[in-house]
């Protein structure tokens, strides 16, 4: 068994590195969203910190809820440690301390684009020029993961950086989720309709690069009913809670002392089929999202205890 300090440390590279590439996607599609919407639907930017929990955080560094203050707390300010500039040199922090875990190409690649963002990234908060700014944080996390997985042994390491990285991946689908139906459950009373909501959900979709498949899978048109399901309860799609709750079991039971999280991970999966009305948007539904959250940030604690304790 590897120490546990170097397992912890493949662990948090692998969240941190996916929250670089979902906080990305997340201002990326938001951005697009609102610029779809029709001018007659005001949604605000704010949203983006509420579903992120990040509200006292942001209220303590700034006074106003507007575009330009959540983008810069979003991606580049420091004392947010959920930032896309913090969490990539947390990425970086984390390879630096375990390198004979993560292969050499791999931290070269990481170090070149901490320099990138950290050079760039006021091109990330202007409006202008944000979209290009963050499609290359995007593939750059491609390139690495995709490097990693192909390089990497696929040994107790790897089941690390993949129960990290899934985690993180199953909480940012469930947050994106939440974000569509926030947007719907805001839309004007003249304004709630399907063309409204399909603008809505098509971004979300976008969001996880699941709309081919979404099509293909589903069959029907782009609606609030049939999208969260699929998102939720896909046992294929890479980035649906279930598939990456069935990851995490999987990797887990590779490693010792996983019985306790995989017991908690079968409670949620199983919690994924409770009967809702997912055509009706509602705060039912929201309160199931918020649940699932908090679901899943428990595993994280279940697997501190088992892998990660404190010297």
């Amino acid at each position: 068994m590897m120490l546990s300090r170097v397992a912890e440390r493949v662990y948090w590279t692998a969240r941190y590195l996916e929250r670089v590439a979902s906080t990305a996607r997340l201002v990326s599609i938001y951005q697009s969203l609102l610029f779809d919407l029709p001018t007659t639907i005001k949604q605000s930017w704010y949203n983006l910190i509420v579903i992120n929990d990040l509200e006292e955080a942001f209220g303590e560094r700034y006074s106003q809820r507007n575009e330009r203050n959540v983008v810069k707390f979003l991606l580049a300010d420091p004392e947010n440690p959920s930032s896309l500039l913090s969490s990539l040199k947390a990425v970086r922090e984390n390879v630096r301390t375990t390198r004979d875990a993560v292969p050499e190409e791999a931290w070269e690649m990481i170090c070149e684009m901490c320099l990138f963002v950290q050079e760039h990234i006021d091109q990330g908060i202007d409006r202008r020029t944000r979209h290009e700014f963050l499609e290359e944080v995007i593939k750059g996390c491609l390139q690495i993961n995709g490097l990693l997985y192909s390089t990497m042994p696929h040994d107790e390491s790897w089941d690390f950086f993949t129960i990290g990285s899934h985690l993180e991946r199953g909480d940012m689908t469930s947050r994106y989720l939440e974000a569509g139906l926030t947007a719907v459950l805001e839309l004007p009373d003249d304004d709630f309709n399907p063309s409204g909501q399909q603008i809505i959900w098509g971004s979300v979709l976008r969001s996880l690069n699941a709309t081919q498949y979404y099509l293909h899978t589903t069959r029907t048109p782009v609606k609030g009913g049939e999208v969260m399901p699929y998102l939720l309860r896909d046992p294929v799609f890479p980035k649906s809670v279930a598939y990456c709750l069935q990851v995490i079991m999987n990797s887990c039971a590779q490693l010792p002392n996983g019985k306790a999280a995989i017991k908690k991970l079968k409670d949620i999966e199983a919690k994924l089929n409770d009967e809702l009305d997912f055509y009706e948007p509602s705060e039912e539904l929201l309160q199931f999202l918020n649940h699932l959250q908090i679901s899943l940030t428990s595993i994280h604690f279940i697997i501190n205890e088992a892998w990660f304790p404190e010297d």
